[in-house]
């Protein structure tokens, strides 16, 4: 939806830097597959989606294991 309200305003996506914050399970053999997957969703190429993982070492609620954080900054271009 968020995507569609971009496009309709006249902006493209220019870059993803996201982040998930998660103490189990370990992502980092995910990630390549999150990145294509965000990419073939959003119409934009690979190298623009950048997709980190990490954990809360073991403080809060992603470190008790009772839920997962997301954080993503979209640099957004006028057409």
């Amino acid at each position: 939806h968020v995507h569609n309200l971009i496009l309709e305003q006249g902006y493209h996506i220019g870059n993803i830097d996201s982040v998930i914050v998660a103490q189990a399970p370990k992502l980092k053999e995910y990630i390549i597959q999150i990145r294509t997957h965000l990419a073939s969703i959003l119409n934009v190429e690979l190298s623009q989606v950048s997709v980190k993982a990490t954990t809360n070492e073991n403080l809060g609620p992603e470190g008790r294991l009772e839920g997962v954080s997301a954080h993503a900054t979209v640099l957004l271009e006028k057409k």
